[in-house]
């Protein structure tokens, strides 16, 4: 089953870009292989002459980005994007939320909706769609949600799933916050599962892990990208005996996002280093499970700085929302292994039922995929993918420096002159602070 991704915006382009780079290159790897098969089928058609063209429709509302996203997969040598399957103006959203989901959302909406659909008749069986954008600006965030209700209205049964580049704290745009409550309001009624990447958290992976001395966006793209592939290559599930997954999307959200509630999903990889470390380090999957379970516990995305004194709560703790101010509890986790000697892997300690709500058995609430194909260099690699309370801090704090804005009516005209009103402002509030609250309550 295939599945269509949207990119949406300069940051959305420029991950799928990445993405789908690393994809065919891993896929290269396995040459012809049943693995190889499933990821073409997967993420590519081909044409007559066997060229590799992307199952993605690129959405921008300034064209530079679009054709520098298209030309660099053409240089690649080994896959494209298709030669009609991009639209993109000449003036962008300036940033606002607003500008992108009431004007030019709706006026561009036939155009869209048909290179959307051009793609998914290309499929043979559609396993769902992947909409990848930014909540910052304005055409990745505004455009965005539009174009994600669209989806929902043309393909009501099928698979959503939402990719999401979080801004950093520090400031990207001044009215990042807005753009962000409004995005994420309006995806969690119209998405099944909303995965966010944090660029401050993939920032210190740039620089404390892969030594990256002067971190440019193509750096914290890279890093994105490898996470996703990890995730949405072919795996071998538990019940999928001996065939690689079939629908990728449908099982991601099946395995983690359980209640619409709770569908934030938060990633973490292991290892991550320089290429040049690699040839020189050897991995034990006890010793990258042991990291990686301490990761999730203390809430850390990477091997440096874990808080190794968190532990999970006894028994008769279990009454409480959470044991201390670090510890991670969790809805569902998902566990990703690859490569050689997959199979020895013992994945036991994400079993334990102090990691996990207690409305939820750890035998519903945690899964495992496994491919003895080792990912993108790496000879053992496992990821991670959580619904926990990982991303609650950030949320929070967003949600609360957007409300210290709307309490003193800044920026609010830029908003209501492209037609979104005040109310909609406090029904985004109330939704996210319910967000917020469920997370928070996780016991």
């Amino acid at each position: 089953m295939s599945v269509v991704t949207v990119q949406l915006g300069q940051c959305g382009n420029q991950v799928g870009q990445e993405l789908f780079d690393i994809l065919c290159r891993d896929a290269q790897d396995g040459q012809r292989t049943p693995y190889c098969t499933a990821s073409w089928e997967r993420f590519f058609h081909q044409t007559t002459h066997g060229e590799l063209v992307a199952r993605a429709v690129l959405i921008d509302m300034e064209p530079k980005v679009v054709n520098q996203s298209r030309a660099k997969a053409e240089r690649s040598g080994q896959w494209r994007y298709g030669d009609t399957s991009h639209f993109s103006q000449k003036q962008g959203s300036g940033n606002n939320w607003a500008n992108g989901y009431c004007v030019h959302g709706p006026r561009h909406r036939a155009v869209v909706e048909d290179l959307v659909r051009r793609e998914v008749e290309r499929c043979d069986r559609l396993a769902g769609l992947m909409a990848m954008m930014s909540v910052a600006g304005g055409t990745g965030s505004g455009v965005g949600t539009f174009v994600t209700q669209c989806l929902r209205d043309i393909y009501p049964k099928s698979f959503i799933l939402n990719h999401l580049t979080w801004p950093y704290g520090t400031g990207e745009v001044i009215v990042q916050n807005y753009n962000s409550v409004l995005t994420l309001a309006n995806l969690y009624r119209l998405s099944d599962a909303i995965l966010v990447h944090e660029n401050d958290t993939v920032h210190r992976i740039c620089s404390q892990l892969l030594n990256i001395k002067h971190i440019s966006f193509s750096d914290v793209n890279r890093v994105i990208a490898h996470q996703l592939g990890s995730v949405l290559q072919p795996a071998l599930t538990a019940d999928s005996y001996g065939c690689y997954s079939r629908n990728p999307l449908g099982e991601l959200v099946s395995a983690l996002a359980c209640h619409p509630e709770y569908k934030l999903l938060s990633v973490c990889t292991i290892p991550q280093m320089s290429s040049s470390s690699i040839a020189y380090s050897t991995f034990s999957w006890p010793g990258l499970l042991k990291h990686l379970r301490q990761m999730l516990i203390s809430n850390t995305k990477m091997e440096e700085g874990i808080d190794w004194q968190v532990r999970p709560p006894a028994a008769s703790e279990r009454t409480r929302s959470l044991t201390g101010p670090s510890f991670n509890r969790s809805v569902a986790n998902l566990l990703i292994l690859r490569g050689k000697d997959v199979y020895s892997a013992e994945t036991g300690g994400f079993e334990d039922p102090a990691l996990y709500t207690s409305w939820l058995s750890p035998k519903e609430a945690f899964d495992v995929w496994k491919s003895p194909m080792p990912f993108n260099k790496y000879e053992k690699s496992a990821t991670l993918v959580s619904n926990s309370q990982a991303l609650l801090r950030p949320l929070d704090n967003m949600v609360g420096k957007a409300w210290n804005m709307f309490a003193s009516r800044a920026y609010i005209h830029q908003y209501i002159k492209f037609g979104i009103s005040e109310e909609d402002f406090l029904d985004s509030f109330t939704s996210l602070e319910q967000v917020v609250a469920s997370y928070s309550q996780l016991s």
